[in-house]
């Protein structure tokens, strides 16, 4: 699981720079921003509990 993580965090990374470096374009960051923080936050200890509790999944 921690492949895809990566995976998304280097997503996120490269759209915040192209959005910054290019048009600036306003959408390419917010989705990078939201890419680093969702990875970020699923490589914190108990993430897994907290999707657990928000998706039914007990």
């Amino acid at each position: 699981m921690g492949f895809w993580y990566f995976l998304i965090l280097f997503v996120g990374i490269f759209l915040v720079i192209k959005g910054l470096l290019g048009n600036k374009k306003f959408i390419l960051i917010v989705v990078g921003l939201l890419c680093i923080a969702l990875s970020i936050f699923m490589f914190s200890p108990g993430s897994t509990e907290i999707i657990s509790e928000i998706f039914h999944l007990n």
